[in-house]
């Protein structure tokens, strides 16, 4: 970026230091502002210590554990059998997590960013009185705020959280002796990639969804190869169906399904959505809107109805993803020191870290069709997709990475690129590709033509995009 930084005098308060606040701490410091930043738990919110880094560290655990399984077959002895020391594993991440985290405290302390160790509320739409930790009490008055306080796990009065038995994401990430068995409720993401650590561990999982397919809001073909996989890693699932009530019965939860069967186990995982953080914080004293949901309403350029408040991240209800909240956050900043910019929420990319892992950017299959019958076309004829499966790759036939497709939707008539889903090994590093082709409006022929390095994973992609007009190379000729 090669902007001046013409807003040495102004000061920015930005209120949580997850994903979203801390970047845009950095951010507005390094264009010249003045920054506080009000925070009460751990530098780098959810994301990085309860949620995306601790996740991705103790699965990364899993996957290796995966490829040992198979090392016989490639020909290296490892022995007979695989065991975690979940106790290691866990431990092993929280110094992860541990090393990030002051990693940021070292990038507030180099670009001078204030941290006020407290909890804030907004007394004016300039103020905010901090409650700090150590018991005292200060006020921040600011040219801007900025709202990022994320997300939180919903309360659900029929599963009252006890840490021990029924527990949230936070908690399932901090045990120390790997269950016996483990019911999830919920076939969403997070519930997904919950159910590929815990069978990876040996856990006997089930997971209950209440929508008609886990990952409902994935593309359909996609989520149908997930429940396969998970499927052939032992897990139950059990969709269309939601727990009615449960007991504790001899150190066990046994829970009864709307279906009528009955799933026991020893930990009951609750994986059903999140809350937005916006109580509690003084909205309601400045008249800060929210939406229906709770969410903070912002327009494009992250302003909410108040001049000189800003909302980023979860709280604003756009898109619950934490590089989203970061793209949020610099933009806010932005804006505030007079550029104006706006974030495309049309083309983001996202990773699914289940084993194999997804990755996706923009419309599914099926929001594809409809679009087209919205615009009053023939969603058979307006959509072309391309399809290529891992296994036609030299690369994953070499390494043993095998299982998983590469899926690109386009406009029948433009070739525009219209969504990408990969699903298999490196799939959320894969994705890169197509987001940024889409973003540069690239065509599904572009990146067909563009050379791809060979032996590679990525050459998926170039095939699914030859694949679009029919002339992939390594698929067989299909049969008229």
């Amino acid at each position: 970026m090669n902007k001046s930084p013409n807003s040495t005098t102004k000061h920015i308060a930005i209120l949580g230091a997850g994903p979203g606040g801390y970047v845009a701490a950095i951010r507005a410091a390094q264009l010249g502002a003045r920054v506080t930043v009000v925070e009460n738990q751990a530098l780098g919110g959810v994301c990085l210590n309860w949620g995306c880094i601790p996740s991705k560290a103790l699965l990364a655990v899993v996957e290796l554990g995966d490829k040992a399984k198979k090392a016989g077959e490639l020909g290296l002895q490892l022995g007979d059998q695989v065991t975690y020391d979940l106790a290691r594993m866990v431990a092993r991440k929280n110094k992860v997590v541990e090393n990030l985290v002051k990693g940021i405290a070292t990038l507030f302390k180099t670009w001078g960013i204030e941290h006020l160790d407290g909890s804030g509320e907004l007394l004016e739409p300039r103020t905010i009185r901090v409650a700090k930790r150590d018991g005292t009490e200060t006020r921040v008055q600011a040219d801007a705020l900025i709202l990022a306080t994320g997300s939180s796990w919903p309360n659900l009065p029929l599963f009252p959280i006890d840490r021990r038995q029924i527990i949230t994401s936070k908690d399932a990430l901090d045990l120390t002796e790997i269950p016996g068995s483990l019911l999830i409720v919920g076939g969403g993401v997070e519930g997904c990639e919950f159910a590929s650590l815990y069978s990876g561990l040996g856990t006997q999982v089930t997971m209950v969804e209440m929508m008609p397919r886990i990952l409902p809001l994935e593309d359909e073909e996609i989520a149908a190869f997930m429940d396969r996989e998970l499927k052939k890693r032992g897990v139950t699932v059990q969709t269309g169906t939601t727990v009615e009530k449960w007991e504790r019965r001899n150190g066990t939860v046994q829970a009864t399904l709307k279906n009528g069967s009955t799933v026991v186990a020893e930990k009951l995982l609750v994986s059903v959505g999140r809350g937005f953080n916006s109580k509690g914080i003084g909205l309601e004293k400045v008249g800060v809107r929210l939406g229906t949901r709770g969410e903070i309403v912002v327009n494009e350029r992250l302003e909410t109805n108040v001049p000189g408040i800003y909302a980023i991240g979860d709280v604003v209800g756009k898109a619950m993803l934490a590089h989203v909240a970061s793209a949020q956050g610099k933009v806010a900043v932005d804006n505030i020191l007079g550029h104006r910019r706006e974030v495309r929420y049309d083309v983001v990319p996202a990773g699914i870290f289940t084993l194999p892992e997804i990755g996706r950017v923009g419309l599914t299959e099926q929001e594809a069709r409809e679009r087209s019958q919205k615009l009053g076309h023939t969603s058979e004829t307006d959509i072309k997709i391309g399809r290529f499966r891992y296994a036609g790759l030299g690369k994953a036939q070499g390494v043993g990475e095998t299982t998983g497709m590469f899926k690109i939707i386009a406009d029948a008539k433009t070739g525009s690129i219209l969504g990408v889903h990969i699903v298999g090994a490196h799939a959320a590093d894969l994705i890169h590709e197509a987001a940024l082709a889409m973003q540069l409006g690239a065509t599904a022929s572009a990146v067909a033509e563009m050379i791809h390095a060979h032996p590679t994973l990525s050459e998926g992609m170039m095939e699914a995009a030859e694949d679009v007009d029919g002339l992939a190379i390594h698929l067989a000729r299909k049969r008229l």
